[in-house]
């Protein structure tokens, strides 16, 4: 059960409203869904009703995640790719269920998915992906990443890819924390 009160619209002070209206008219709300952003009531599911109950946290963090998705250098396989290696370190079952369908859809198959799933690295075929993959294994794993491998990372993807890639481990590690301690399930779980 939640640890949070789920908000609907018609609850919310004007600070409030304004990060609701940016998270649900904003670029996530455009496109493919590949999870519902809100109940039948209004309400944001996953990690945004978290960003809800902090304003100015939750817009500066909303907005992070929404430079990391929509207007990164990172190929959609190495973003995805990421947010799943994250989300199996943290063990968070919204950060799987809301990525692993956008992981397939840019073209992540079965197996890779499982191995991210079950901790072990995923086939991959091109040598940048396989080098961001490691560098963000290292760093959920240790913290940091050697020469050898930072090295790697910045030769295959350039420096810009490697600065992001360490900001969206710390984005989606954040968010996997609040998720856990907040309680907050998957769309359907009991409120």
């Amino acid at each position: 059960m939640t640890r949070l009160p789920r908000l609907t619209p018609h609850e919310l002070d004007p600070a409030q409203r304004v990060l609701y209206d940016t998270i649900a008219g904003g670029p996530r709300a455009n496109g493919p869904q590949f999870f519902s952003l809100t109940d039948g009531e209004g309400r944001l599911n996953g990690p945004f009703n978290a960003m809800l109950h902090a304003p100015a946290v939750g817009s500066a963090l909303q907005e992070l995640g929404s430079a990391l998705r929509y207007r990164s250098t990172l190929s959609d396989r190495v973003r995805e790719t990421a947010v799943l290696i994250v989300a199996a370190h943290w063990d968070c079952a919204f950060e799987r269920y809301a990525h692993e369908p956008i992981g397939r859809a840019v073209g992540l198959c079965d197996a890779q998915l499982v191995a991210i799933r079950s901790g072990t690295a995923p086939e991959l075929s091109d040598p940048a992906e396989a080098a961001a993959a490691d560098l963000v294994t290292a760093l959920v794993a240790r913290g940091d990443v050697d020469d050898a491998l930072f090295g790697r990372a910045v030769s295959l993807n350039g420096m810009e890819a490697v600065v992001e890639l360490t900001t969206l481990v710390g984005y989606y590690a954040t968010l996997a924390l609040q998720l856990r301690v907040f309680r907050v399930g998957q769309p359907g779980d009991p409120a």
